[in-house]
């Protein structure tokens, strides 16, 4: 992945614009989750001591083009400015005279929060007169915002196009890692896709039979793949119109050699709740009255031996209903296994998507995996092989 970085670009006396993913979440017009604003806060700082005057830009919700004050990112300076640990100007537009005037009140070495991108249309249309108002105000352009890549949009793609362009150290450290975990891997590589439905996955699964030598295959979305084979899965979550396409894909993956693991045991209730007790039967003695809840005792010691055999796993989707205590025991046991591997050093594990990172959160293994993405949409569109258009247009700036 050809791209420049930080390291790539003298900075000192230059106005550098930042784009970054601060669609955080609120409670009472307060941020709740900083999460994207700690990721964002190590490449402003890098910026401002190499004498940089900082930028950022963010969309927040879906304005539609039309500002609503609700949606404004004014509330989002100040835990901006709390990360930082600096004052943070807030501008009333993110192009124009009000833009302007901000970073110019912001001063050298200041650091200046545009107001919402999606308050005009030619963001989201990647305009390319919106995208030369928001070039003018800046001399560098960088994109930290993985999580804003699916998207051609003016600030992750168009603008690449006007000004020397790089990628913040987040952007940086994530698409390192995916290049660690798909692109150029140690195999033998291990995938672990959960979730509720085959639909939901459906490129995922295809691009990964031809990526992966084991493909672990839980949750909901096993439930296919076994009536898929003859497994009566009782009254599970099951898409049995997918049948043919999950057989499909069991085809692909012998062809390739990827052997794709699914459970041979399942912990099983009547109804989707929590229970005391709950039942572990052989995956092909489901009763006809109970539904699949989470892997069971075997399939979690099988497929954590799996995992010991290989040198590199990309994570997406829960075994089970993890959020119902004890069905979270597959999950768990999985997510242990693969933070001891990686701790001891044999493992590089990249996991993404917002039901893994709870998933590995309620585990307390979230810190111990190589790499934990937090980028929704994008993370999974990369799991589909597909091009990222913000990735791309660092490539192509790259190339330039």
């Amino acid at each position: 992945m050809p791209f420049h970085s930080l390291d790539d670009f003298d900075v000192a006396g230059k106005t550098v614009l930042v784009r970054g993913d601060l669609n955080v979440p609120m409670e009472d017009g307060v941020v709740s989750d900083t999460t994207r604003i700690d990721r964002l806060a190590p490449t402003v700082t890098e910026l401002l001591a190499k004498g940089a005057s900082v930028v950022v830009t963010s969309h927040f919700a879906r304005p539609k083009g039309k500002r609503v004050p609700s949606m404004s990112l004014r509330p989002v300076a100040e835990a901006l400015q709390e990360a930082l640990q600096r004052n943070v100007t807030f501008a009333e537009d993110c192009i124009g005279g009000p833009a302007t005037q901000a970073i110019r009140a912001a001063g050298a070495g200041g650091v200046t929060l545009l107001e919402n991108l999606r308050f005009h249309a030619g963001e989201e249309s990647d305009n390319a007169t919106f995208a030369t108002a928001l070039a003018d105000l800046a001399d560098i352009y960088v994109n930290d915002a993985f999580s804003a890549a699916h998207r051609a949009h003016a600030s992750t793609h168009a603008i690449a196009k006007l000004l020397p362009s790089a990628a913040g150290r987040n952007m940086q450290a994530e698409l390192e890692a995916l290049d660690a975990a798909l692109g150029n891997p140690d195999h033998p590589v291990a995938a672990i896709v959960g979730g509720a439905k085959v639909s939901s996955k459906l490129k995922v699964l295809e691009n990964l039979v031809s990526r992966v030598d084991f493909l672990i295959i839980g949750g909901g979305m096993a439930n296919t793949f076994l009536f898929a084979k003859g497994v009566s899965v009782g009254k599970s979550l099951c898409e049995t119109d997918l049948a043919g396409t999950a057989t499909e894909i069991l085809a692909k993956a012998d062809a390739a050699n990827c052997r794709i693991l699914l459970p041979l045991d399942a912990s099983i209730a009547p109804e989707f709740a929590s229970v005391a007790n709950p039942e572990a039967v052989a995956i092909d003695a489901v009763p006809s009255d109970q539904m699949i809840l989470d892997i069971g005792p075997d399939s979690a010691v099988t497929l954590s031996n799996a995992l010991r055999d290989c040198r590199t796993l990309v994570w997406n989707g829960p075994m089970g209903a993890f959020e119902l205590e004890p069905f979270d025991q597959g999950t768990v046991s999985l997510a242990q296994t693969a933070a001891a591997l990686t701790k001891e050093g044999g493992l590089v594990s990249i996991a993404g998507g917002g039901d893994t990172v709870a998933a590995l959160n309620h585990a307390g293994v979230a810190e111990d995996f190589s790499y934990v993405s937090t980028a929704g949409g994008a993370f999974l569109e990369w799991m589909e092989g597909r091009a990222l258009p913000g990735v791309v247009a660092l490539e192509e700036a790259y190339a330039a």
